[in-house]
């Protein structure tokens, strides 16, 4: 679905804040996504231990690098909407992509010099024994250095967190506020709530809340002797499942796409409809190739 998704974007102009915010998620999504068979097959327990070590040296800090990017473009998204919302006939608000543009660099730049250093400092020997645990292939200021920017990403998340929550309650005024007086309208002039816009927030809540729940006491115990052998054990599975969830939003953000984003949708359709034209036309050269040749061998 993102490949999919990605051949739409490239074919929709970047005109306003709301294409390029939804650009720039679809690409973390797939970068995320192509770190996912590192992750697997370094957890599988099948003796493959080079390539955990892989994964704790690059690709896991691939994932959550391109998590938070993710995140922060859905808080920029969940501002545009309301902003849409709130002034549905202004073009100022959403139309000024080469602020956008500026803006999303700025994000990927600021997200990456935060990583690098993750990537660098994880630069103890690996071994059968110390891969089983990432923390132990960092020295003693990258375990710093993560522990930090575990914090600010704790920071990034909730402040997205205020923000989505913030602006889908205006949201939800602003469309009841709507509803109130479109309900005394007669029945055929009535318009229809755009409840699809709250697609966003449900999956931010469903991917996002849980992990970042059981990340804080995760970081502590991965970084300080305070918890026993057999919390450390329970906060490191609570973690592991509420990561699957995180992981999730790669695969539910097309819905996001496909479900706020008109010109996606239009896009995707001519896609799919020249797709259809290709493989009838195929399909008819064939069937004549076919014909051909059994008129060849008839005559034969």
């Amino acid at each position: 679905m993102n490949g999919l998704a990605i051949v739409v974007f490239f074919q929709l102009p970047s005109k306003s804040n709301f294409i390029i915010f939804l650009k720039n998620s679809v690409i973390s999504d797939s970068l995320m996504i192509m770190t996912f068979p590192f992750k697997i097959l370094g957890d599988a327990g099948l003796g493959l231990w080079p390539l955990k070590g892989f994964a704790c040296r690059y690709s896991s800090v691939v994932f959550y690098f391109t998590m938070y990017i993710s995140i922060i473009f859905l808080g920029l998204i969940t501002i545009d909407r309301y902003k849409k919302t709130a002034r549905p006939f202004s073009n100022s608000c959403t139309k000024n992509p080469r602020s956008a543009k500026i803006l999303s660099a700025a994000i990927w730049i600021i997200m990456f010099s935060l990583s690098l250093p993750n990537m660098i400092l994880t630069n103890k020997p690996m071994g059968q024994k110390t891969v089983r645990n990432c923390i132990n292939l960092k020295s003693d200021f990258g375990r710093t250095w993560h522990e930090t920017v575990n914090f600010i990403c704790q920071i990034i998340f909730w402040v997205n967190f205020a923000v989505i929550v913030v602006c889908y309650l205006l949201i939800a005024k602003k469309l009841f506020q709507s509803f109130q007086r479109t309900r005394k309208e007669p029945e055929k002039s009535r318009k229809r709530v755009n409840v699809k816009v709250f697609i966003i927030i449900g999956i931010f809540f469903v991917c996002f809340v849980p992990y970042h729940f059981a990340r804080i006491p995760y970081t502590i115990s991965q970084t300080r002797d305070v918890f026993l052998c057999s919390a450390q054990k329970t906060l490191f599975y609570v973690k592991e499942s509420t990561l699957f969830l995180s992981s999730l939003n790669a695969c539910l953000d097309p819905f996001i796409y496909f479900f706020l984003c008109r010109s996606f949708r239009i896009s995707l359709y001519t896609v799919l409809k020249k797709k259809r034209v290709s493989l009838s036309s195929s399909t008819q050269l064939n069937a004549s190739r076919r014909y051909d040749i059994n008129k060849a061998e008839t005559k034969i």
